[in-house]
């Protein structure tokens, strides 16, 4: 299957050759014929699998042939909407990159800058529209934005807008949307409260679901380090030292946690940022900018704003706090390993997180393999309070012998990444290209 064969216009097949494209993901495979036919879809489908392609090229192409036959004004004919600000930069990205040659004009607006310059690029006529709630709303107030020509609308990562409150603010907007229109519905998982509104707003959708929330890439290795809370800074520090790790996120559960561990880090000369709701769009803008291209080493973040971060031959992600929603796990490690490639996830378990990690060795079916060999191994008292969840959850991990940061390590994830690269996948990321860059 090449994009070829899904029956798209030659303008959009030529940006695509020249974004390196070759062959679509699954999700794209399924999902594009079923857009083109003008149906509903109901996507259950994660980060990391080529979703924002999968609805943003059929959107480009039904919106550029319906332009040739009408000759409409550039009033906004698809909304997307998406939780947060760097989610939907990215998706106004792929709009552009995909887009090139068909004329058609997109806009992200979201919150957190001034509304001056999205106000002007509204008055001048936008036809696709990347929008967060929040500003939305604030500009559908003001009468900037209208949405009584939207033909088509979609709800990205409808999950994690439940988990900011967002769902309010949707059914705001669904409200002012035409009922007669085309309805595209993503979400990495499908909780009643999503499945319930998925079939308040959806009408006979298909169902497309690729990799389900529970599985782990085969691509990423896990590895689990069991440590006493205060000694998580000196671990991170200890894995730190290893100069083969060039890119590592770094999550924790708490805004005030991201922000702790940067001055730790920073202390030591270690380059490290850090990216959370309490910063400003254009200091998480610089910070992201910054780790792209690897002027900052380490990056700090909370999930709500890691959510939809796409970063190129991310090595590592290493979970500081474990959280305490197992899928959430699922996501944190899907930053690395992303569309083929390989990757290493590292997590941190003190004796409070132990419910949280047997949550997650049940939601994905295995043990994370344990690595014993560090120099800030568990407190008595604490791998008391250890064997004791274990027992009860029936096992505490695989144990690995070795050390981190020895050179039987270096060589294996340097082994693991060049056989990634080769040319099984035809075409691994960018949602089925054939080199690095933008999925979700």
């Amino acid at each position: 299957m090449s994009f070829e064969n899904l029956n798209l216009i030659e303008p959009i097949l030529r940006a695509l050759k020249t974004e390196g494209y070759t062959t679509p993901t699954p999700i794209q495979e399924q999902s594009i014929p079923i857009i083109l036919q003008h149906k509903d879809l109901l996507g259950c489908a994660q980060t990391g699998t080529g979703k924002t392609a999968a609805f943003a090229i059929p959107i480009l192409q039904l919106l550029y042939q319906d332009r040739l036959q009408h000759k409409e004004q550039k009033t906004i004919k698809a909304l997307i909407l998406t939780p947060t600000r760097e989610l939907a930069i990215q998706i106004a990205e792929s709009f552009a990159a995909y887009g090139k040659h068909t004329g058609l004009k997109h806009l992200v607006i979201f919150g957190g800058v001034s509304q001056n310059p999205q106000v002007d690029a509204l008055r001048r006529g936008v036809d696709i529209l990347v929008a967060t709630p929040g500003r939305l709303l604030d500009l559908m107030n003001q009468k900037y934005v209208h949405l009584d020509h939207i033909k088509m609308l979609v709800l990205d990562e409808a999950d994690r807008m439940l988990d900011m409150g967002f769902v309010n603010d949707v059914k705001k907007v669904i409200a002012k949307v035409p009922a007669k229109r085309q309805t595209l519905f993503f979400s990495a998982t499908m909780p009643n409260e999503i499945q319930n509104l998925a079939n308040t707003i959806l009408t006979r959708p298909e169902k497309v679901e690729v990799t389900p929330v529970s599985s782990t890439a085969e691509t990423i290795q896990q590895e689990l380090y069991y440590v006493d809370k205060g000694d998580k800074k000196a671990l991170l520090n200890h894995i730190l030292k290893d100069k083969e790790i060039k890119t590592a996120l770094v999550f924790t559960r708490t805004k005030h946690g991201a922000d702790k561990v940067v001055k730790d880090l920073v202390k030591v000369g270690i380059t490290a940022e850090a990216i959370h709701g309490n910063k400003s769009q254009n200091a998480r803008q610089r910070a992201l900018t910054n780790f792209k291209n690897r002027t900052t080493r380490v990056l700090i973040a909370t999930d709500i704003a890691a959510r939809g971060i796409d970063i190129d031959e991310l090595t590592h992600v290493i979970n500081y706090e474990l959280p305490n929603i197992p899928e959430t796990y699922v996501h944190r490690i899907g930053r690395t390993g992303r569309a083929g490639a390989s990757g290493i996830a590292l997590s941190f378990c003190d004796a409070e997180e132990i419910d949280f990690l047997k949550d997650i060795h049940k939601l994905i079916a295995k043990q994370i393999p344990v690595n014993e060999a560090h120099p800030y191994p568990m407190s008595p008292q604490s791998m008391v309070a250890k064997a004791e969840a274990a027992a009860k959850s029936g096992g505490g991990g695989q144990k690995r012998g070795r050390g981190f940061g020895n050179k039987d390590r270096g060589r294996s994830g340097n082994n693991n990444k060049s056989t990634s690269n080769s040319g099984s996948m035809s075409g691994a990321s960018r949602g089925g290209n054939s080199r690095g860059g933008r999925r979700d």
